[in-house]
């Protein structure tokens, strides 16, 4: 319980027990008693949601807000709450990212897209407690406007709840506003695209050195993610002899097992690879060496292969690629042989990689065709051959019957024998 005390200038203080069992003061000056009775209530139930480890009562919340910055930075110096500027937008997300040592640094890349289209919309000194769900509503239909794709939106949309969770978790906000956004990715058919053979065939023609025809090569032929799994590549992961390739996953590393998978050395690769192999330099540690750097962006380097090759650029440059790969894969193999190869799960797979194509239609319409052909033959065969002899085909059909009786019986026999290797299963 916090108590009020006034001393002989009328000034008044309220003194408390912390967490750690010691008498702070927070002196408010000259102020009614009344006044004082209602900041005695709010500071009792922080201190009750720091020792209880409580979210901080709503309508203490939305006090907080409405406070000036003098009595703000009090509650501050006695550890009620966290300075107001670590409690604004720009400062909270920085301190966040900042924070955040545990991530990479391609995803503390797609943090800073967040944080730039969150401040872009929202005043850098926004204080996190008063954002509202309109006010992520409006951010979302925002997105929207500058252009992005749905799974673009949804993405950062996820992002943005993540943040808030932290100053949920921080006692910062009792609620997190973005909490109903939809961040779940959907798999979008229209944006998928087969790169058939002789296409990618056009675009070998159009690399400009053999490291160039490696990364398409690795992407089409063996599905691996661009660039991080390509630039971790080494001549030492390549078994020649065996027809393998150990391929290092930064992206699956923190799922058990995910951080590396072996793949074949499939045949369309084998030629390729070799070829940069006798191009590298001696002692050359890595496949690709010429475009490591920060600066280089291969998606639109090769796009402009692509254009180059006579070709209009697909969309998801190197997934696109990826996925082409898993869908032919998909023909010949299991599935989970499939998807220990490419480095996902079958789920994934069938939502964002597996693409149904023009010679799944062709090959479909082929089998139909064939199948049909005796069908539609026979009825226009059969009046020619039986005509004027209808007694010899119901007599035929007669003698018929009791050898199709006695085949039938034979298998419900074998069906009900469990020993009978010719048994029905089900």
């Amino acid at each position: 319980m916090a108590s009020i005390s006034k001393d002989a200038t009328g000034n008044r203080s309220l003194q408390f027990v912390g967490k750690d069992r010691k008498r702070r003061t927070i002196r408010l000056g000259k102020c009614s008693q009344r006044q004082a009775e209602a900041v005695k209530v709010h500071v009792e139930r922080l201190v009750h949601a720091i020792i209880t480890g409580h979210p901080v009562d709503p309508d203490t919340s939305r006090w907080l807000i409405q406070i000036d910055v003098k009595l703000a930075d009090r509650l501050a110096a006695v550890g009620l709450t966290e300075k107001r500027d670590a409690s604004t937008l720009a400062a909270f997300l920085d301190s966040y990212i900042a924070a955040r040592t545990d991530i990479k640094p391609g995803t503390k890349m797609l943090y800073g897209h967040t944080r730039r289209n969150l401040l872009a919309f929202f005043p850098e000194d926004k204080q996190l407690a008063a954002f509202t769900l309109g006010d992520a509503d409006a951010w979302r239909l925002f997105l929207k406007e500058q252009g992005l794709a749905e799974n673009t939106i949804r993405r950062r949309c996820g992002r943005a709840k993540q943040f808030f969770n932290a100053a949920v978790r921080r006692k910062l906000i009792t609620e997190n506003p973005f909490s109903d956004l939809r961040s779940n990715v959907q798999g979008n058919p229209e944006r998928f695209h087969f790169v058939r053979r002789e296409d990618i065939a056009l675009v070998f023609d159009a690399c400009p050195d053999a490291q160039w025809r490696v990364i398409f090569a690795l992407s089409r032929f063996v599905g691996m993610r661009c660039p991080s799994e390509h630039l971790l590549l080494r001549w030492s992961d390549i078994d020649w002899a065996n027809n393998r390739i150990h391929i290092t996953s930064p992206k699956t590393e923190h799922h058990m097992g995910g951080e590396s998978r072996v793949a074949p050395l499939f045949p369309e690769l084998r030629p390729i690879l070799r070829d940069c192999f006798e191009q590298a330099e001696d002692g050359a540690e890595f496949v690709i060496t010429r475009y490591r750097t920060a600066t280089q962006n291969l998606r639109t380097q090769g796009n402009r292969i692509v254009r180059q090759a006579g070709l209009k650029p697909w969309p998801k440059l190197f997934q696109n690629l990826r996925s082409t790969r898993e869908t032919e894969l998909a023909e010949d193999y299991p599935m989970h042989v499939v998807c220990a190869w490419i480095g996902n799960s079958q789920p994934v797979a069938a939502k964002h990689y597996l693409q149904v194509t023009d010679a799944h239609f062709d090959r479909a319409a082929e089998e139909c065709e064939s199948s049909h052909a005796p069908a539609l033959q026979n009825p226009v065969q059969q009046p020619h051959e039986t005509a004027g002899n209808a007694s010899q085909v119901v007599n035929t059909a007669q003698e018929k019957t009791p050898t199709n009786a006695g085949v039938f019986n034979s298998l419900r026999r074998d069906a009900v024998n469990n020993n009978s290797p010719t048994r029905i299963r089900t």
